[in-house]
């Protein structure tokens, strides 16, 4: 992903991105998005973009495994969340799903996070804190809470499942107060001009729309530029 294409991902929505997407492949039927309805700690944020790095986590229960094995598998939580190139976006499933009591992104861990050069967490789990969280790490999470429960890593860099959407270590993300998606890779290529190309394409119908006035005649003018712009 070249640097110009990564700026114009943080600037769009994740709408905007997945209606390009479609663009870009020439079709409808992109599928690989959230469902449901999710929480944002910061929705002015704006949107995270980076590769995942993925983990499983969960709180209900207490851990049943050996206290060292629990410390280790934390550290190597870090060391992989540190680790590789950037962008990155950390994307943890709670395996608590959909009864999540323990909330793993707090003031601490994001701030951690933050200061790992990671650009914001996606997980199905509750974030805690807010108001208190860093600047610049928006979590699109599931549910706020207030504990942490019993939280503890259960597996690193694994795929995960986060409200209908399946992420593998090393995918691309994007992901904003609508939810997250995963990029294909096969449209990396033609996604900036997709972009661009939805965005002028709208205005098609946006400006007249916005103007004193604005009627049907005005509309049906409107919308077969729209649509033939599309085509």
């Amino acid at each position: 992903m070249n640097q110009s294409l990564l700026d114009l991902l943080k600037k769009v929505d994740t709408p905007t991105v997945c209606n390009a997407i479609e663009v870009a492949q020439g079709k409808r039927g992109f599928d690989a998005f959230t469902r449901g309805t999710m929480l944002c700690s910061d929705p002015a944020a704006g949107a995270m973009v980076g590769y995942a790095r993925t983990a499983r986590i969960a709180a209900v229960a207490p851990p049943e495994e050996p206290p060292e094995v629990i410390r280790q598998r934390r550290m190597d939580y870090y060391r992989h969340m540190a680790s590789g190139t950037g962008p990155s976006v950390t994307v943890v499933e709670d395996m608590d799903f959909p009864h999540c009591i323990g909330a793993y992104w707090g003031e601490i861990n994001t701030t951690v996070h933050k200061g790992f050069g990671i650009s914001g967490a996606l997980t199905n789990g509750v974030m805690r804190d807010l108001g208190d969280l860093p600047d610049g790490f928006p979590v699109v999470a599931g549910s706020i809470g207030p504990s942490h429960g019993f939280v503890h890593v259960k597996e690193i860099g694994t795929p995960v499942s986060i409200f209908g959407l399946t992420v593998q270590d090393g995918d691309l993300v994007h992901a904003d107060r609508h939810g997250a998606l995963v990029i294909p890779p096969e449209v990396l290529e033609g996604l900036e001009q997709a972009i661009l190309k939805l965005l002028e394409t709208e205005k098609l119908v946006l400006e007249p729309a916005r103007q004193p006035g604005f009627d049907f005649d005005a509309f049906e003018k409107a919308w077969q530029a729209f649509e033939a712009a599309r085509t």
